[in-house]
């Protein structure tokens, strides 16, 4: 039975994570032929305090952008 986890910056709203949730378990039923009740998907996200890259954590990088 495929799982799928997916490690991300908090900050997308329920509606958009249950988008991406839908559409990777339809890829898996597409390309692994498995029902999509088999299918898990999991999502773990960590605060943009929590979330570094190139040095600075995510909530740096978000107001450095604006």
């Amino acid at each position: 039975m495929p799982e799928v986890i997916v490690n991300m910056a908090a900050g997308r709203t329920d509606d958009q994570k249950k988008g991406m949730m839908l559409d990777i378990t339809q890829a898996l039923v597409k390309n692994l032929g498995v029902d999509a009740e088999v299918v898990t998907v999991q999502i773990n996200e960590a605060p943009l305090t929590h979330k570094m890259k190139g040095g600075k954590t995510f909530l740096e990088r978000k107001a450095a952008a604006k």
